[in-house]
This record gives C-alpha cells, structure tokens and sequence, in this order.
C-alpha cells in the first residue's frame, strides 16, 4: 500500500493551497517559539584556575593553573527526552544499539557486563526498567555525544571547562568537593550517590536506586545542576597525564569523564569531587555515563 496523495485537483487548486498556509501561519502565530540552546545554556566567566589537587589520586596530579576564556554550558545533563526528540529528528543510532548491547554493573560483585540489548531506552537492558523522560540519558558513547552536540550547534566541553564550572559551586549550599572533605550523606542529602556498602548494597537513602531526575537536588550557586554525582559526563579531552599544555594534540584514544555517578560512595569513588576524572574509550556506552553539551561565549 503506497502512502496518501492530496487528489490532483486540490493540488491544482489555488484556494485550497491558500487555505492551507493561512492555517499555518495561524498555528505559527499562536505556537511559543521553541526554546533555543543558548536558553539552555549558563555562562561560566572565564579566570585563571588551579586543576587538580595535589592531595588526590595519581590523575589529579601535579595541580597546575590554567587560563580558561568565558564559556558556555548546558545547566543540566542531555535529559532521556532530549536525547530522543534528537533521534527522532536525525535517525541517529547509537552505538549501543549497532554493538548489540552496552555495560550494565553486577551489583553484588562489582563487574561490569555488556548486557546484550541495553541501550538508552533501557539502560539496564530490555527486560529492565525503561529510562525516564526527565533522568539524563545513558548509555550513550563520546561518539554519540559529540554528535548531539554538533546538530545542536555546540561541543562536548573540554575537561577544564567542566572543572572551572565545577569550582564554582558543586551543589546548591556552594559545597565544593574535593580531596579530603566527604560528601556528608548523613544529613541532608546534596547528591545522587550511593549509599551503604558498595557494591553489595545500596540503600537508596538519597531517594534513588538508579539516576534521578535532572535538578532533583537543586541549582549550584552558577546555575548548573547535577554537577556532583547522577551521571559521570563525557568530555572533549583526552585522557593525558597532568599537566596537560594548551593545544596539545598528541592522539590519546580515551576521553574523560567529570563529576562521578550514582555508583560512587563515600570513601570508595569520590568521583563526585571537583577534580575526580574518569576515562573511557569513545565507543564506550555505560549505565552511569551521560553528558552536557558547551559552548564558546556569545
């Protein structure tokens, strides 16, 4: 069965072809203008800024400062719903979904599976619960990253870029994580982390077993959201040894990752500090691995 044609004579037909734009540009006139990126995007101001910290896991050192220009960054991790509204849009497929399967933790024994059938729809595979609208998508490689980021005009941000936003507020109190000064689980609750004994038992006392919805706990004193724990996020840089000089382009096959998951506890990971860095192979696609995207100041 072919697809629905308009009947020859009303294509010919100038008042039904009128009729049909003065209806458009009606429905134009009444729809709110959709959202840009540039309204969902916060200027981080631009400033010489120590990276890393001496006091850290081997990759954070040796601390070393750095000029960072003016930028711009996604408030919030690419939520499940944006991630799809861009498939929709673009037939992209993820590369996930052409491998066959992507990695799922073992909670118990702490291995990493490539679960055969997880993808960003269901991140934990098919037979799992399906990703919700308002959680960051997961499950996705650096590859598909990058590649939302182009069609919406903008970039991953580079590993430094994510750490000047970081300093600037982690939380909504202004905590900033680091070395040495622990997430403080047992009051109020400023992140999505684990809790309990990992990997054997996470008690979801933060509210979430998994990630939680984009914002859940609130806007660091910048803006951002989701800065500290949720979902590690993709980064432009490769994985280089500190410190790493401005423009270097040695070919480094792995790229980072910022800010620490919902897998990260007290006192194991700490992946939720400012200076936490994490590494994966672009067409790595993981349960706890999502992005944001940036760009170059207006």
């Amino acid at each position: 069965m072919t697809g629905w044609r308009a009947p020859s004579s009303s294509l010919a037909s100038g008042s039904w072809t009128g009729s049909v734009l003065l209806v458009a540009s009606l429905l134009a006139a009444c729809s709110p203008p959709p959202l840009t990126r540039d309204a969902l995007m916060v200027e981080i101001p631009g400033a010489r800024v120590q990276i890393g910290d001496d006091s850290a896991p081997r990759d954070e050192r040796p601390a070393f400062t750095l000029d960072i220009a003016t930028f711009r960054m996604d408030r919030s991790p690419v939520t499940v719903a944006q991630f799809a509204a861009f498939v929709e849009k673009t037939g992209h497929v993820t590369e996930a979904e052409r491998f066959g399967g992507a990695g799922v933790l073992s909670k118990g024994d702490g291995a990493w599976l490539m679960v055969e059938g997880a993808m960003w729809k269901h991140p934990r595979g098919p037979h799992k619960d399906a990703a919700e609208a308002d959680h960051p998508v997961t499950q996705v490689s650096w590859n598909d990253a990058t590649a939302y980021c182009a069609v919406h005009g903008a970039r991953l941000p580079t590993e430094f870029e994510w750490e000047r936003a970081a300093q600037l507020g982690q939380t909504p109190d202004g905590t900033v994580f680091r070395s040495g000064t622990p997430a403080s689980f047992d009051a109020k609750f400023r992140l999505n982390a684990w809790q309990g004994v990992f990997p054997i038992m996470d008690t979801g006392d933060d509210g979430y077993l998994g990630t939680s919805p984009v914002g859940a706990f609130g806007e660091a004193p910048s803006g951002l959201t989701d800065m500290a724990g949720n979902v590690w996020e993709w980064t432009s840089s490769a994985y280089l040894t500190y410190p790493v000089a401005p423009g270097v382009t040695r070919t480094v096959n792995e790229r980072v990752q910022r800010g620490g998951s919902f897998l990260c506890s007290d006192g194991v990971c700490e992946g939720f500090r400012a200076t936490a860095r994490s590494h994966s192979t672009p067409d790595t696609s993981l349960m706890h691995v999502g992005f944001r995207c940036a760009g170059d100041a207006r």
